[in-house]
Formats: C-alpha cells, structure tokens, sequence
C-alpha cells in the first residue's frame, strides 16, 4: 500500500509540473496539455527538470531516419526484456485491486498517410545524456536522476493540434516506442502503472489466509461452545427426568415358586394336554420322570391357538414391577418363550398392553430352558390381574414364571407381610457375613457360645459351627449331644438364614430369662452348622435369589452330591441279614466304613462330616435342605427285591430263621423299607412337621407332584425318592444318631422380604424338635467300684437296633412312651437287663447299669485247650436249707440279680428250644405230641436234630435244671470270618 501511495504522490508532482510548463509556453499549452495527459495514459513520463531551468520548445518532428543495426538490435533487448518482465508479472500473485488508471486512454483514430512520414521536431537537447541501460534495466523500478537540460521524446501515436488550423483536423499518429537518436543510449521508460512489491502482497495474501483459519477456528470453537452447551442443557433436562423417574422399583416374588400364589389364582387361555395346565407354569417346576404324564415342567399352549396368554391374580391391588421366565423343565425337549408384551387389568375384562411411550413394550425373554430372566419395568403398574402375552417362542410354546409385586399400605394385613416380633438380622449372609455374624454372637453371649471349625471345603472355606451349651467345649456326662446342618447343597439357603437366627435368638432369649431356652441350652448340648458347601452357596449368592436355576450351586466344587456321598452301609447290613449273620457275625449297629470307600471318590467335605460324627456322641440330628416342603425319615435307600428262586433256596437249605423268612415276604412285596427304630422316626418326623406352621396344609399340595405325605407332612425316604449312600442312612447305621431330613419350602432361594415369614412358619418346630432329644431313656453304665463303661451295648427287646455308650458311660435311646427291657453289655463283664418304663411326661427316664466283672477270659482258655468244643456243664447239688428259712435270704443283692438273670435265660431257652422242635418235626412230617418233662425234650431233641451249617443264638445242648449264670456261646471262637464269605459290592451313584 505504501508503494501504491507514493506511485500517486510522484505522479501528481509530474503533472503539476507539466501544467506550469504548458502555462508558460502559450499557444501551443493545450496540445502539450493533451500530449501530456496521452503520455501519461501510456505511462510514459519525461525527466524532472532542474528548479530554475526553463523548459525546452516543443521542436517539430523530423524525417524518419533508416535505424542502425545497433539501434534494432537495443530496440529487440528491449522488447525482450519487456516481455520477459511481463512474463513474471503474470507469474506473480495478482493484486486485491488494481489501482486506477491516470485517465481514461483515448482510441486512436486512423492515421492518415502523410503522418507516417512526418516526425516530430524535438527539441535540442544538452550533451549531457543518462547512461546506457541494459535490456533488464528498463523493468527495474526506480526514479530518474533530475537533469538540468532534457529532452521529451516524441511519442508517434499523440493527437496534435496544428497551430493555426482547423480544430477538426487532427493529426493521428501510430503507435510506438519512442527509439532514441543514439543507439548506445537506451531512455528510461516508466511503466504507465506503478509495479507492485509482490513480497508484500504474498505476506499480505499469508496474513490474510491466516486471519481466515482465525477467523474459522474461532467460528469452530464458538460452534463447539454451542454444541458443549447445549449438550449440557440436555444432560440437565434428561437428569431431571432421571429425578423423575428414578430406578426401577425392586419388588419381591408375588409367591409363583413358593406356592403362596395358588391354583386358583392362575389363568391361561388354553393348555396344550393335561400334564401341561397352568398351575405347571411355576419359576422352577420340576417334571417327573416320564414327562408326558400328568406332571409336565412347564405350562404349555395349545399349538393351534393364535393368541396364547396366562394371567395371574394378585386378589388385591398391587404394584406390578417386573416379570422372570423360563423354559420347560425337560430332557428331550427345548421350549421356551423369546419375546412377549404384558397387559394389566382391574377387572379381568379391559386390558391395556404396557406402552414404553412409543409403542407397545416388547419384553425379550428367554434364549434357553433352563436359565431365569428377569425384566423390569421402568416404572410399577397398580393392578389386580396382570397377563403374559407371548409373542414368539422356540419349539412349543411353554413357559415357567414369576411375577414381582410390591404390595400397597393396606390397614388389613396379610400373610405376605409377616412382621417378627422378634428383633433379628433377616437378610441373607454370604461366607464374609456368616463369619461376622456368628462373631458378634459369640461375643454378645461368651459363656454359652463357642465357634469352632468342621473341616474344611475342596477351595479352602472353613465349615464353621457354633456350640450353645452352659458349658460350651466339654461334654458333660449325662447331657445329650445334638445338631443341625444345613447348606450341604449350596443353592438351598433357607436353613442356612434359619440357623443364624436360631443362634441370635437362643442368645438373645438366654440373656432375656426365658425358661424354655433355659431348660434347652443348660440341658442340651446343641451343635448348629449353617453352611456344609460354603464353595457352593457363593456361587448361588453372586447370581441372587429368584436368577439361580434349580441346579446352579447344588453340587460341591469337584462336583459331588453331599447328601449322597456317604458310604452305602446298607448293603452290608442287608447281606448279612438274609446269611443270619447278625447279630453273631455282624453288628446291627455301629457298622464299620469299608476301607475301599473311604479311599474311593469321597469329598472333603464327606471325610469332615464323618469325622465330626465319629468324635462327637451326637444322639438326634436333622439336616434341612429344600426345594420340597416334607420331612423325610430313614431308610433313604430302597432294599433290592429278592426273587422266589432265591427265597427257594434260603428256605430249603434251612439257613434262615422264621423272622428272617417273614422279612423276605414282606420284602417281595415292595415294603421293606422300614427302619427297626421306624415308629421312633415316625414321631420324631411328625414333631417337626406338626410344630411347623404350613407344612401340613394339604391343601396347598405338593411343589412339583403329588402329596405323597397324605396330608401328614412327612414321608420315608425310599419310598419317596430313593438314595443311595445317604447321609441320614450312614448316621443311623454308623453313630448313635437318628437324623431326619427337613425340606423347608418349594423355593430353594426365598426373597430376602420373605425370610420373616419362614422364621415365623419354622421357630417353634426348631424348638420343638430339639426338646425331643430328652424322649426315651438314659443313663450311665458303671462296674462295681463305680467306674464308667465306654462303649458298653445298650440293647432294647424287639428292636433290632443297638446303641453303644460314650467315653464317659452315658447314654441315651429315644424310645416312645412304653415298657422296654433293656440289657447293657460290656466285654469282660457281666450283661444286665432291666425293665425301663417311659412315661408320656417331658425328661427322659432314668435306667443305668452296674455290670460286674466275669471269668469269660478262663472259660475261654479252658474251650481253647480241649479245640474249641462245647462242655457240657455238670448239674450241681442242691444244698438242704432249714424250714421255713428262703435261699434269698442269704444271697447278695448282687446273687440275687445274678439269679433273676439265670431264671430269666432259662425261661427264654426253653420256649426257643420247643419251637424249634416243633419246627423240626413239621419238616419231617412227623406228628409227636409236645414233650411233658425236661428230660423227655432233651431225649427228643437228641434224636430228631439235624445237623446245621448255622446255628441260632442257643444251641440245643444246654441243660435245662441247672445252668451257670454266664454265656457259652461268648466262648466260641469261630475260626473263619463269616462276613468274607459274602462277596459286598458297592456301587456309588
């Protein structure tokens, strides 16, 4: 811009100095004046002259002269040099705007001929002249030098007046560069526009583009601002809406798994047979071995219906706030539903489908049968009747499901919102919580608590329990062990959250005076163990209650069934039974583990349980498990028939007793499952079951079939669903323990909101259940001087189940209200009966046992030396006594229970021994009639016996009058093992 303005100022100067000039000369001031404006347009311009010089005549054009070569040749270096400046003018960036021309450049007219002969006269010019400039000089822009003489140069294409002619007359001349006169001197031409600095228009040009990009970010930053704000407002907005409609509301289970909701509060537009209604259509149904019956795993449609729907009525106004499904419980079969819309209603009648605000809300359900999903709505929906409305489905259309509800304030209360009065943790605990838990109470009641360890699990988790006792960590002679277990499968939590709240409020009601607690905690030893499968029940708690399929966390971490994982004790006893092995050869009691079993597949947690029992003289126990509301008592393994071939064989080869026979009649039927202690199991089943608060309701039916209980709440275990290896079967026939498995409800993982209501249905029959444990006998088994038997036997008349003592010489044997003659035996001593009477009054009776040492050990030296043979005992003679005087005036206490004990056998030997003549004679078909004196039975009995491989309990050889007061048969050592006769197979399921 500076160069442009300082073009200007130059010119203006040249023209004012040309006016002055013109003024001056007179006449001819107009044509110069015209001249000097032409010239200027071409852009010509003379030298400055000198101040104080007076300006050159204008001098008439001469005759054109014939150029020298030089002159051409200065006249070519010029156009080249001209056009080459050109060339790098349009090379250069253009200007923003052109400056404006001087004046506006006259058209030549035509030029006439007689002018192009003419030249101009010019005007004398001084010796002085400018140096010669090269052909790249003459674009070089610069300003001449002021001279004091110069010359004008005629330029041929001016418009001259003639002075003194006519004004229309005008001379118009060619167009052309002015040569001058001498060839070595070339004029300095300057360009009729002023040069730009094409520097400054590049930084200029840069400057601008740089002020553009500016211009641009700062508009891009400013749009950013916008967008950034109005996101911000948004974001506003949509987490006021947010405060509006906050999360969804989480609601409990209306009750379609636990059974509160019942049949008839369940609808469906059609079922595809029988099998399938809609009362099938539960979270979790399970299906029945054969899956076409009338016990299918899910509610299905009829496959030709086109608008398929199952309703729930809620019998009240609730808030509906989401939905579960599942597929069908199945084995061949994979039915489930993907996509369905739900509809509410108030009235059964007018429905409305739940509309997201757009359209109507399609739920995606399930893309398996087996695992649970849950949709929630976004916000609840107050109904009485609400509709699944599938949409589409994988094979059949069936469906499993569970509806959340939260229910409204009401003043009438129902049973859903069951509020304890008792003031407990009623949430659910994983093993972090469990441990806490049990820590506070232990140290909220520290001198009837104690917190010890089981075992531990596959994955390093500890099985704790805890001990409630007046004198927890020691066994106090007289006072009864009991347990329970929960937890041995993972899923099933609800009797782990029942003992947590047991501990609290056996602590709680301790420190409050309660006497019932009172009398349980200082009169039993009570061992509770919430968690057998601590590995299992993390994996059911991460996925939460009511999202757990029925399997997820029921198996241990190796993949064992706990309650099945003990060893099968039933087929030994069983086998030995039908040889007349026991109780001779095998014990009917206390039998012990093979040793392949215990090396064979066995958890860890199994080999704990085991070990627990065996340390601990645990009397009752009851594990709870769930998934079924029963109590089941032993035996939990169903007894293999055996076919009339072999009942054949066992009756003819003379090798089985009449009871034995009977057992094996019974047995053909299907009914040998019992138990000997099964009345005691009956009862002790029915006191848990009786004491529970809805377990008996027959109308609410089974959970997945049939009441198998018969309204009772109780059933035997083979009979219903037949194990083998169970945990309840071992404790029986392994330990003194009679244990009974107590399944809590149809639901393995109840809601937490629900956990009050179960401690409410399940508080007194725990109680009561633990009270049973004083039902029968009890008593200590002590010598003479008064110190405690070990291990001595405890054997009931009619029960084929024995009892042993513990460490200490006490025992107990729960026994129902009746008259029992009890015998206690011990090695090396003599054995005692007694006749013990239990009474209908709470507290077991007393019956203990002072046994006095025998000579067993030189009897049995003296049947060694003469090869284990039997003796016959010589009859003693009777001693005369005075008249009137008694022989139980001079005998012992001692001699005269010794004499009641001989009577007594002897009584027995005789009735035994006349049925078996009887039986012998009806195998040889004789008819005698019934022998009349002692000494005619013994002759017969010596003349019709046969010989046996095995014998009964007596042998037919004793003598009648007289007999001494200790056993022979404890004399006989057999030299073979009986029990390695018998091939024992276990097979482990």
């Amino acid at each position: 811009m500076r160069s442009v303005l300082t073009a200007t100022c130059l010119l203006l100067a040249l023209w004012g100095v040309l006016l002055c000039a013109r003024q001056a000369d007179g006449g001819g001031g107009a044509e110069v004046r015209e001249a000097r404006g032409l010239a200027e347009s071409r852009g010509t311009a003379r030298p400055r002259p000198e101040p104080g010089a007076e300006p050159a005549e204008a001098v008439q054009p001469k005759a054109k002269k014939k150029k020298t070569p030089q002159e051409v040749e200065a006249a070519k270096a010029r156009k080249a040099a001209e056009k080459e400046a050109k060339a790098k003018r349009q090379k250069m960036p253009k200007p923003t705007k052109k400056p404006k021309l001087p004046s506006k450049k006259p058209k030549a007219s035509k030029k006439p001929k007689a002018a192009k002969k003419a030249k101009a006269a010019t005007t004398a010019t001084p010796n002085t002249r400018a140096p010669t400039a090269s052909a790249t000089d003459a674009t070089t822009r610069h300003f001449p030098t002021v001279r004091p003489m110069w010359e004008e140069p005629e330029e041929p294409d001016l418009v001259r007046r003639i002075p003194g002619g006519d004004k229309s007359e005008l001379s118009t001349l060619e167009p052309m560069a002015s040569i001058p006169e001498e060839p070595t001197e070339v004029p300095f031409v300057i360009p009729w526009y002023e040069e730009y600095d094409y520097d400054d228009l590049a930084k200029k040009k840069q400057e601008q583009e740089e002020e553009q990009a500016r211009r641009l970010k700062a508009e891009k930053a400013e749009k950013a601002e916008r967008q950034r704000k109005l996101w911000e407002a948004e974001e506003e907005e949509r987490l006021k809406m947010a405060a509006q409609l906050p999360e969804p509301k989480q609601c409990p289970p209306l009750g379609l798994e636990s059974h509160r909701v019942e049949d008839d509060q369940l609808l469906a537009s059609s079922q595809s047979q029988l099998g399938f209604a809609v009362h099938r259509g539960r979270l979790n149904m399970q299906a029945s071995a054969n899956q076409e019956d009338f016990y299918g795993g899910a509610w299905c449609a009829e496959p030709e219906e086109t608008n398929s729907w199952l309703e729930v009525d809620a019998r009240r106004e609730v808030e509906f706030s989401g939905v579960i499904t599942q597929g069908r419980n199945s084995e061949q079969h994979d039915d489930f539903v993907s996509s369905y819309f739900v509809a509410f209603s108030n009235d059964s009648r007018d429905w409305s489908v739940l509309h997201d605000g757009y359209a109507e809300w399609l739920f995606y359900g399930n893309v398996d049968r087996d695992t649970p999903v849950l949709n929630q709505f976004s916000w609840p929906v107050v109904a009485r009747y609400m509709r699944i409305l599938p949409q589409s489905w994988n094979g059949s259309l069936c469906l499993r499901a569970e509806i959340l509800a939260c229910q409204l304030p009401d003043s009438h209360r129902s049973e859903d919102q069951v509020q304890s009065s008792d003031e407990l943790d009623f949430r659910h605990h994983n093993y972090k919580d469990m441990r806490q838990m049990m820590k506070v109470i232990n140290e909220e009641c520290p001198d009837i608590t104690r917190i010890y360890n089981v075992g531990k699990s596959s994955q390093g988790l500890k099985m704790y329990a805890m001990e409630i006792s007046d004198n927890p960590g020691e066994h106090e002679t007289g006072e009864p062990e009991f347990r329970y277990t929960a937890g041995l499968h993972g899923n099933e939590v609800l009797g782990r959250e029942l003992l947590l709240l047991l501990m609290q409020f056996l602590c709680k009601e301790y420190k409050g005076g309660n006497s019932r607690v009172r009398r349980l905690v200082d009169g039993v030893r009570i061992h509770l163990v919430p968690s057998l499968n601590p590995d299992a029940y993390e994996l059911a708690f991460e996925a939460g209650s009511e999202m757990g399929n029925w399997v997820l966390g029921h198996w241990t971490a190796e993949g064992y069934d706990l309650f099945q994982n003990f060893p099968d004790l039933n087929s030994i006893l069983w086998g030995a039974e039908d040889r007349g092995w026991v109780p001779r050869f095998v014990p009917n009691h206390h039998i012990p583990t093979p040793e392949n079993f215990l090396n064979g597949s066995m958890a860890v947690e199994t080999k704990a349980i085991i070990s627990w029992m065996e340390r601990t003289p645990f009397v009752l126990g009851a594990n709870l498990q769930g998934g079924h509301k029963l109590v089941t008592y032993p035996f939990d393994t169903q007894r293999p028939q055996i076919s009339m071939s072999d009942g054949r064989r066992w009756k003819d080869s003379d090798e089985m007793n009449e009871e034995t026979w009977a057992r094996v009649q019974r047995q053909k039927e299907g009914a040998l499952r019992e138990t000997p202690d099964e009345v005691m199991f009956r009862w002790l089943a029915m006191s848990y079951a009786h004491s529970h608060l809805t377990m008996t309701e027959v109308q609410r039916g089974s959970c997945h079939g049939d009441d198998v209980t018969g309204g009772q709440g109780i059933a035997n275990g083979a009979g219903w669903k037949p194990v083998v290896g169970s945990m309840n079967d071992f404790s029986y026939l392994h330990t003194n323990c009679l244990e009974i498995s107590i399944f809590l409800g149809c639901d393995k993982f109840p809601h937490e909101s629900e956990l009050p209501l179960e401690w409410e249905n399940n508080r007194e029959a725990l109680l009561s259940f633990i009270e049973q444990v004083h039902r029968g006998i009890k008593g200590v088994v002590r010598d003479t001087e008064g110190n405690a038997l070990g291990n001595a036997t405890i054997s009931v008349e009619g029960i084929r189940h024995d009892v042993i003592a513990a460490p200490g010489g006490d025992y107990w044997r729960l026994l129902n209200p009746g008259e029992y003659r009890v015998t206690a035996k011990a090695d090396g001593y003599t054995s005692q009966t007694r006749l013990c009477v239990v009474g209908y009054d709470a507290g077991a009776t007393s019956c203990s046992f002072t046994l006095a040492k025998s000579n067993w050990d030189r009897i049995k030296q003296i049947l060694a030396l003469n090869g284990n043979r039997p003796i016959r005992v010589v009859a003693k003679a009777a001693t005369p006594t005075a008249p009137g005087a008694t022989a139980a005036s001079t005998l012992s206490p001692e001699e005269r229970h010794a004499a009641a004990q001989r009577a007594e056998r002897l009584r027995r030997l005789r009735i035994l021994r006349l049925r078996r003549l009887r039986l012998e004679k009806q195998r040889a078909g004789l008819r005698t009639p019934p022998p009349t004196t002692a000494a005619t039975t013994a002759a017969t009995t010596s003349t019709t016996r046969k010989p046996q491989t095995t014998t009964s309990w007596y042998d037919s050889w004793f003598p009648v009058d007289n007999l001494s007061t200790e056993n022979p048969f404890d004399s006989i050592i057999f030299d073979s093992g009986p029990t390695e006769d018998y091939p024992f197979h276990f097979t482990i399921d």
